[in-house]
């Protein structure tokens, strides 16, 4: 059973960056699966609805949620499954916490991001 793992939310001051990483485990069910399947990050903020930030297409093409572009960017590692979202200039809007899915066959756990002076 494939699954997925995101690491890298902590705290960190408006204006502040973080990478967040979600890697696939599970054995050969998870080489190449955000090759074959994409992947895409979601937050939820508390009283929210879950929402798409980013994500990259099976194609390799990328989208970004308005709220995010040019401040964050999606990514990739073919080699290690591992995927990745950039974030810069982060504000205090950004606190959520952030999931990474591949869509139609499993989400992570999610890491919780805080964004505060």
């Amino acid at each position: 059973q494939v699954q997925l793992a995101e690491s890298g939310g902590g705290l960190v001051q408006p204006g502040g960056s973080l990478r967040l990483s979600c890697a696939a485990s599970g054995g050969s069910r998870s080489d190449g699966i955000f090759r074959l399947y994409g992947i895409s990050w979601y937050r939820q903020s508390p009283g929210s609805q879950r929402e798409l930030v980013a994500r990259i297409l099976s194609s390799g093409d990328t989208e970004y949620a308005d709220f995010v572009k040019d401040r964050f960017t999606i990514s990739r590692d073919k080699t290690k499954n591992t995927a990745y979202l950039q974030m810069d200039n982060l504000n205090t809007e950004d606190t959520a916490v952030y999931y990474c899915r591949v869509p139609g066959i499993v989400w992570g756990q999610g890491t919780q991001v805080t964004v505060s002076s």
